[in-house]
């Protein structure tokens, strides 16, 4: 291997979607402990090999403890079924149990939680991984939007009204290949408010998950559109991937979109076969770059989420990637857009 010039260190990343903190809350007792240890896609150890320096960190629903099974992922069936609508009460136990985590892994030192541009902006430069806690789904707020508030005082500033399965806030995509995302329904009623709600307060509302129905409604609402994990449609047909028209509107709204590195969403053979490649990156990224602006993507691993390509098995192995954009014939300039600049200049207006 090359030896790396001067203009060629370690580039820092920003990543818009993991769920380690979901891996930790269903895989162990002691997470300070484990995420210090190379277990799973996001932890100490592989985020320093990796440069990756912040980053979004969901909050997620599960139904069980456990690590995530991606079996489920296997055979390239043309959908994958939904479950049901998970009642509130017992989708805000494990939502709060991990942001109980968060903050174990914020006294630790491992992490520091960021509610501010200025706090952000610290933090990224340090030793602890800039955290920004994501709501992915909202199964467990309530009509009243009680749980909103207590979320947003324990450092929730992103939120997704739904993961896929329904919620009184509106209808997610199935996992599905061959079609896009108009699936169903737009926003509820609720999910009108929810969504003027995270407005008011300054969480922002990230559209991945959404059907296209719902997209059009946050874009109605007013907010930057962002997709933090997601890809187009037009390199490779998934209700997970958005159309041209939405990568359009998220260029147009100064929002962002961040590359999924989840194989099952880069290319037919990652559907079908669980197999892509680090040029499944590029194809996506060229795409949208080319129609939402390079301004306004980044990077959207779905670590600790999703199976993973062909040389991109953890954190540890962004630069790689980085490595592939430069022989691609993406210049230093881009690439650090690409890898952390634009979510954080999007950020600066984001969070107070």
């Amino acid at each position: 291997m090359r030896r790396r010039t001067g203009e060629e260190q370690m580039m820092q990343i920003f990543d818009g979607h993991n769920d380690a903190l979901s891996r930790l809350w269903g895989t162990c007792t002691d997470p300070v402990s484990e995420f210090a240890k190379p277990v799973g896609h996001v932890n100490i150890p592989q985020a320093r090999t990796g440069g990756l320096q912040g980053g979004f960190f969901a909050l997620y629903s599960a139904d069980a403890k456990g690590a995530f099974d991606f079996s489920i992922f296997d055979g390239g069936a043309p959908a994958l079924p939904l479950p049901p609508a998970m009642p509130a009460a017992q989708a805000l136990e494990p939502v709060v149990a991990q942001a109980g985590i968060a903050q174990h892994l914020q006294a630790a030192g491992q992490i520091e939680i960021c509610t501010s541009s200025a706090q952000l902006g610290r933090a990224f430069i340090s030793d602890p991984i800039a955290c920004v806690l994501h709501l992915e789904g909202a199964d467990c707020i309530g009509p009243e939007l009680w749980d909103l508030d207590a979320l947003y005082a324990m450092g929730v500033r992103s939120l997704g009204p739904v993961w896929s399965r329904p919620t009184i806030f509106g209808e997610g995509v199935p996992f599905a290949h061959g079609r896009d995302g108009d699936t169903g329904g737009g926003l509820t009623e609720a999910g009108h408010a929810l969504v003027a709600k995270c407005k008011a307060l300054g969480i922002m509302v990230d559209t991945s998950h959404l059907t296209l129905k719902g997209f059009w409604d946050v874009a109605d609402a007013g907010l930057p559109l962002v997709a933090t994990h997601s890809n187009a449609c037009a390199v490779t047909l998934n209700t997970r991937n958005l159309t041209d028209d939405q990568l359009r509107a998220v260029g147009q709204s100064g929002g962002m979109v961040g590359l999924n590195f989840a194989s099952l969403f880069l290319s037919d053979e990652g559907w079908a076969q669980g197999y892509a490649t680090l040029e499944d990156c590029l194809r996506q990224l060229d795409h949208m770059i080319a129609v939402a602006g390079e301004d306004h993507v980044g990077l959207g691993s779905d670590f600790d989420g999703a199976p993973m390509p062909r040389g991109l098995a953890n954190a540890g192995d962004l630069p790689a990637l980085v490595d592939a954009m430069r022989t691609h014939g993406c210049g230093e300039a881009l690439i650090a857009k690409l890898a952390h600049e634009n979510w954080l200049d999007f950020l600066s207006g984001q969070l107070a």
